[in-house]
């Protein structure tokens, strides 16, 4: 996978880990965004409008027998801006789909759990931009 989050800053309890249920057969690089499934459960994200779990905070292995992955849901750390899309300094920013790459909030998204941050720059298409993530 590409565009990895990268932390600048880790904020809270070092990123307020939060350990989730994933798949045995799922290979996740560090700094993926991850989606929330069901209680306490996450996928690498599949689509936009999803919900965020928050960003794998270590590689998993598929086939490696581990069935739970720590997730870093508070701090600060570089996103990529999706080709078209842009950021804008202060506003809430959401995945755009499959490929940890990010966009501004449209209408609902903060009421359905999709935002995972605010942005701290603006940025155009296809860069990479400081965003304090916040999920949950």
């Amino acid at each position: 996978m590409a565009n990895e989050a990268v932390i600048i800053e880790l904020l809270g309890d070092r990123g307020d880990v939060i350990n989730f249920t994933i798949a045995d057969a799922t290979d996740v690089p560090k700094g993926s965004i991850m989606e929330l499934t069901d209680e306490r459960t996450c996928i690498l994200m599949s689509a936009a409008n999803k919900p965020i779990a928050g960003i794998a905070a270590s590689e998993k292995t598929s086939g490696d027998g581990t069935t739970t992955i720590g997730l870093y849901t508070y701090g600060i750390f570089d996103l990529s801006t999706v080709a078209g899309g842009s950021m804008v300094l202060g506003a809430d920013v959401v995945s755009s789909g499959a490929g940890n790459e990010f966009d501004n909030f449209d209408t609902l998204d903060r009421e359905k759990g999709y935002v995972i941050g605010k942005s701290l720059a603006t940025g155009a298409a296809s860069t990479v931009n400081a965003v304090l993530v916040r999920v949950f």
